[in-house]
């Protein structure tokens, strides 16, 4: 049996590693956290720092009654330390909770390497250790060793798909007699640029994009997309108004020049509090960095810019979470390990962050011999875990939190309850009282989580 003295190993220092070390050792047990970088980098990484934020500054939505805002409001309950980080290092981003991405992972290691109860080693994690609860929370980029690690422990393969990054452009080079400042109906005042297209600049636009030559990908690497994350090329080759319609669409905005909504807009999100380099958003590619910048400048308003990044394409690695996971996520074959972030089968930061929350305090419990108890299913947590823990196996795909993993209301509310928005802000009060519920009985009393194992 594990007791208070077991430490247990964390490996992998992004957002769900981090956040998993953090809430175990809140509770006080002792933890070892890995990460491999610097002595062992990734294509997508730029730093050794931990909590690097690497495709987007965005953390979604935080209006109440959204999806994203009950898992955020769920974490900002539960003592999540990203998530108050996250808050200390925000950027205007209108409804969204951005973060200056610099100062967000500066602060997580800080935190996380000033704790007394936190041991951090830099160095890659080739097997796992034989004893104690292991959190495996090494992301998308998991090394190959671990990789063949981790397929011996699941009994097959990683399974894995490919993740696109978006350009940012610097400030001083956007045309600013061109763009204009609004937010998709007035929402959140004036914190997106906005580069308006005509029919004729699009037409020239699409054409560029879909004729542009690719990164070319090795012959044994098959190409698995994550639908919400699509590069914008692959978007254009769906249709000649697919564009005008996803990340291009221009509903909701008004160029003050004209008193009408362009035929089709390009939106830049402020990347830090500096606000001197934009996020293209929704702009992920994997085009060649010559041919990216021959096309990205067809953009109106973009014609001279100057890129601090350009767009790239990275693996990432995933476990069909349904065969291998339980809801507390921990292995159904090997309950001492648990798996968080976005190898668990969960798409986005937030969702990663929230599971290695559970992680770290899953793994708190078993250090101590107890078992850990999931979120109610009504919860965005328990939504997230149910999802990744019962889902088809045969048709998994990693998710981002949505109402649609959340049970439907009682049909007697549904009636009574008419318009959806209304639903849906009923739909997060019930989850946040049965989250307080959890909260108390588990939660509050950091030295008592979970539930004493008979004998």
């Amino acid at each position: 049996m594990m007791n208070s003295e077991t430490r247990i190993t964390v490996i992998g220092g992004g957002l769900a590693g981090p956040e998993a070390a953090w809430q175990a050792a809140e509770r006080g047990v002792k933890v070892t956290l890995y990460e491999m970088r610097p002595s062992r980098p990734t294509p997508a990484h730029k730093s050794a720092r931990l909590g690097e934020v690497v495709c987007s500054n965005s953390l979604k939505s935080d209006q109440p009654g959204s999806a994203p805002y009950l898992l955020k409001e769920e974490l900002r309950r539960g003592g999540s330390l990203l998530i108050s980080v996250a808050h200390e290092t925000s950027v205007p981003a209108g409804a969204a909770l951005a973060v200056d991405r610099e100062r967000f992972a500066e602060e997580v290691t800080r935190r996380i390497e000033a704790h007394p109860n936190i041991e951090v080693v830099r160095e890659e994690v080739r097997s796992l250790p034989e004893s104690g609860p292991v959190v495996i929370a090494t992301g998308p980029l998991t090394s190959p060793a671990l990789s063949e690690e981790i397929a011996r422990l699941t009994g097959s393969t990683a399974l894995y798909f490919y993740d696109a990054i978006s350009p940012i452009v610097d400030a001083e080079t956007i045309n600013q007699e061109i763009v204009f400042r609004a937010a998709r109906y007035g929402k959140g005042g004036d914190d997106y640029i906005n580069c308006p297209m005509n029919e004729e600049e699009y037409a020239r636009f699409y054409d560029a994009l879909v004729a542009a030559e690719s990164v070319p990908l090795h012959e044994f690497e098959q190409t698995m997309y994550f639908e919400a994350c699509l590069p914008i090329e692959e978007l254009a080759r769906r249709g000649r108004d697919t564009l005008r319609f996803g990340p291009m669409k221009p509903v909701g905005l008004k160029d003050p020049r004209t008193g009408r909504m362009p035929y089709a807009a390009v939106q830049l999100r402020q990347e830090n509090l500096l606000a001197d380099s934009y996020n293209l958003v929704g702009f992920q590619n994997h085009l060649k960095f010559g041919e990216q910048k021959r096309v990205l400048r067809l953009i109106p308003g973009l014609e001279e810019a100057e890129f601090v990044r350009l767009g790239q394409i990275h693996r990432n690695t995933f476990i069909c979470a349904p065969r291998v996971l339980t809801e507390t996520l921990q292995m159904r074959a090997w309950p001492r390990v648990l798996f968080a972030g976005q190898i668990s089968g969960v798409e986005g930061y937030i969702e990663s962050m929230a599971t290695g929350f559970m992680a770290g305090v899953h793994a708190a419990a078993l250090a101590r011999g107890q078992s850990p108890v999931p979120p109610p299913r009504c919860t965005a947590m328990g939504g997230l875990t149910n999802y990744i823990a019962n889902a088809d196996p045969k048709n998994f795909q990693p998710m981002n939190i949505t109402f649609a993993l959340l049970p439907p209301l009682e049909e007697s509310e549904r009636r009574r309850v008419r318009r959806k928005a209304d639903r849906r802000k009923l739909q997060v009060e019930l989850a946040l009282k049965d989250f307080e519920e959890w909260r108390a009985k588990y939660l509050s009393n950091k030295s008592a989580y979970g539930v004493r194992k008979k004998g």
